[in-house]
């Protein structure tokens, strides 16, 4: 590893500026070799592909059949290559205006089953913070509330209460996130978790990673913070290759020009690190969009999608009516395998 690749990595400099899917000849060539960075960093590079398939199938009087699958981007947590999208159907690549997530879409007519893979390559890093989160517009609506998710009422209270006393956006944004702690299990039994949805958030106490973040973010918002949801998939940190059972998702929050991670879920799972998953997102995984409420491109008939992770899909300009089935599996590279 050359000693640019070297500073570079123990700086955090890796990817910084990059907005779109390109990246800068210095950069590329600081990660060309990404298992020397993976032996010179042990646990802050990792290494990866990783195949979405899925298999479309609409009802028998379907007349036409509209996908959109989420692609993964380059930026500054990531780089990606390889990327391969294989169907029988065409597709064209758009992006959504706002955060400028990456998307395939297809359009077919009849009641023809649509498969499709998509394949890519991952180097990750572990990091801390970036400048970059879309679009122009994505800092004014990261104040905003979701549909699911709400800044009055409840959530404010809430914020209010945990962040009194605090001035700074970090003092503010480390007592949000120690109060989504305290008020949140992971807990995946019964009905309502997984869809972000404070309401039953703050009635329930409990959920997956969307419904923790939600708070977080709805709190963030509620208190003038900006803060944004990504989602993607995890990599556990024991296996090299194997499927991945489902997604997995955290929060930005912006303070003094820069965005910083915070991954409540997974803190509580290990209570060990939580001052370590407020504000550092380690390498175990992939972003694949950002946001909630999404519009997608070409705009769908329906309503603003939630979150994006899994192919949304609309038949005759309806959605949920075509079964949808779905793999995910990831096979790790260089440093990592060994």
């Amino acid at each position: 590893m050359t000693l640019r690749a070297a500073g570079l990595l123990a700086s955090g400099a890796l990817f910084l500026g990059c907005s779109s899917n390109s990246v800068p000849v210095e950069r590329e060539a600081a990660w060309a070799d990404a298992q020397a960075l993976a032996q010179a960093a042990p646990g802050t590079v990792r290494s990866f592909s990783l195949t979405y398939a899925t298999k479309i199938a609409p009802p028998a009087d379907a007349k036409t059949v509209r996908v959109w699958v989420p692609l993964p981007s380059t930026d500054e947590t990531q780089k990606i290559s390889n990327l391969k999208i294989e169907s029988p159907v065409a597709h064209k690549e758009t992006r959504d205006a706002l955060y400028g997530n990456r998307l395939a879409y297809f359009e077919s007519q009849g009641a023809t089953e649509i498969p499709i893979t998509v394949s890519f390559d991952v180097v990750r890093r572990e990091i801390k913070e970036v400048e970059d989160m879309g679009g122009s517009g994505v800092a004014a609506r990261a104040l905003q509330p979701d549909r699911l998710a709400p800044i009055d009422g409840e959530v404010s209270k809430r914020a209010q209460t945990a962040s009194a006393g605090k001035s700074s956006v970090a003092d503010k944004s480390r007592a949000l996130y120690d109060r989504t702690l305290t008020d949140v299990a992971y807990d995946k039994s019964g009905q309502g978790w997984g869809r972000g949805d404070i309401k039953y958030v703050c009635e329930v106490g409990k959920g997956n990673c969307s419904d923790f973040h939600a708070l977080f973010i709805g709190m963030s918002r509620a208190q003038g913070i900006p803060a944004v949801f990504e989602i993607g998939f995890p990599l556990p940190a024991a296996k090299t290759e194997g499927e991945i059972g489902g997604y997995h998702c955290w929060a930005w929050y912006q303070d003094g020009g820069v965005w910083k991670p915070v991954d409540a879920s997974e803190a509580d799972k290990d209570p060990s690190k939580t001052d370590y998953y407020y504000g550092t997102l380690c390498p175990n995984r992939v972003g694949l969009s950002k946001g909630r409420d999404i519009v997608l491109e070409p705009r769908q008939a329906g309503e603003p999608v939630n979150f994006l992770i899994y192919p949304y899909v609309e038949v005759d300009g309806k959605a949920d009516t075509a079964k949808v089935e779905k793999k995910f599996s990831f096979a790790d590279s260089g440093a990592n395998k060994t």
